[in-house]
């Protein structure tokens, strides 16, 4: 049975989408992952270009609320926060037995610059969190499999 995991971050516009669809294309076999925010906003279209150019359409994606996730009664195994420090401690808190984790990353609504210049920026953004989906799976596959 996979374990469930929920991505949150204040929108659910970026940072939580990238994280969700990185981790069911690289070990969905093993996590089914969601995403939420507390303030659920408008999908970024620089992120769905950038998911897009590396062959992860994104851009049917709703985004949802942290609270009607949790109406819904799911259970996640691991609840992963990734809002940037600065705004970490408006980061929703998810109920419930599930393993907390934070990984922070820069608000790609944040940035500034010329479209061109906030696509790069969002491009490396998408790569830091393509790196860290692809070590936490390893890392968590690897102990699973040593058990």
């Amino acid at each position: 049975m996979k374990k469930r995991v929920l991505f949150i971050c204040i929108h659910n516009a970026a940072r939580s989408q990238m994280a969700e669809a990185w981790l069911n294309e690289i070990c969905g076999d093993e996590f089914e992952a969601q995403s939420a925010g507390l303030e659920p906003g408008v999908l970024n279209p620089l992120v769905v270009k950038a998911m897009a150019e590396l062959g992860l359409d994104i851009s049917q994606k709703g985004t949802q609320a942290v609270f009607d996730v949790w109406k819904s009664g799911q259970l996640f195994a691991y609840v992963i926060t990734v809002c940037d420090e600065s705004s970490a401690e408006k980061c929703p808190v998810f109920p419930g037995p599930a393993t907390r984790l934070h990984w922070g990353f820069p608000d790609p609504s944040a940035l500034t610059g010329t479209p061109e210049e906030k696509l790069a920026a969002v491009r490396v953004i998408r790569d830091e969190i393509r790196i860290k989906i692809e070590r936490w799976c390893e890392e968590v596959c690897a102990t699973a499999n040593t058990r």
